[in-house]
Order: C-alpha cells, then sequence, then structure tokens
C-alpha cells in the first residue's frame, strides 16, 4: 500500500473501456503504473453497475481482460464513513452539498492520504484537505 499515491474515480477508471480512451488519461496511467493506483469499492460498485444496465457481452469481456482485479481495492469500513459523515456535514453547512458517491470517494482518499485523479474536478472542488487531480486536461 506504500507505493500507492492516487485513487482513480470512475470517470478514469472507466476510460480503459472506452472506444477511444482519452489519450492524457491512458498516458498518465501508464507512466504512473498499477502499483501506484488504487480505486474506492464505489468506484467498482459504479463501473459494474453500467456495465449491467448495458448488458454488453463485449463490455463485460473488456472489463474482465482489462479492469477485473487489476488494481487495489480500497473498501469503505467505519473510518472512512466518519470521515464521509464530516465532509457531507462541512459541505452541506458551507451550502455547496456533493452526491454521497463522490463524497465516499473523497473520504477514501483522505483516509489514505491519497491524490484523486478524476476527469470530473468541480464535483470534488472545496472538500477540505482534498487533493484532486483532473486527468482529462
Amino acid at each position: 500500500m506504500n507505493s500507492i499515491t492516487h485513487l482513480l474515480d470512475t470517470s478514469v477508471y472507466s476510460q480503459r473501456l472506452r472506444p477511444k480512451p482519452i489519450e492524457a488519461v491512458v498516458d498518465r496511467w501508464r507512466r504512473l503504473g498499477d502499483h501506484r493506483l488504487a480505486i474506492s469499492s464505489i468506484c467498482e460498485a459504479e463501473l459494474l453497475y453500467g456495465l449491467e444496465k448495458r448488458d454488453s457481452q463485449r463490455l463485460w469481456q473488456e472489463y474482465i481482460a482489462a479492469l477485473k482485479d487489476r488494481l487495489v481495492l480500497l473498501p469503505i469500513d467505519r473510518s472512512v464513513a466518519a470521515i464521509f459523515a464530516k465532509i457531507k456535514s462541512q459541505m452541506e453547512s458551507s451550502g455547496e452539498p456533493r452526491a454521497d458517491l463522490d463524497l465516499l470517494i473523497a473520504a477514501t482518499c483522505l483516509k489514505y492520504g491519497l491524490i484523486l485523479a478524476t476527469g470530473n474536478a468541480r464535483h470534488f472542488d472545496g472538500i477540505p484537505g482534498l487533493r484532486v487531480e483532473d486527468w482529462f486536461n
């Protein structure tokens, strides 16, 4: 776990399954290497939901070949839940509520001291202490 530096959100993690992935994302992933990257169980759940919804054998096969069990999967545990509760309360109090799944991903980053790699940086704006990199730019 010591070598992991980044947590991928679903917008970045799913690029491997896109017909035309964003080259900047693919390049950044390749340069860092799988050993420096992790995903949240929330990210995995979102991706699996998308696969179920699309019901495409081709996409399932690509997932199995390219992503399944490729990166460390970080769970939502009590300490992540406590961080989530704190940042959700802070964001609501400041008049800037965020989606719960995004906050759970952010809380996972904060627990492990990781940088969030995303293509949706605005979803994470203003979250105290969260380091965010926009891999789409």
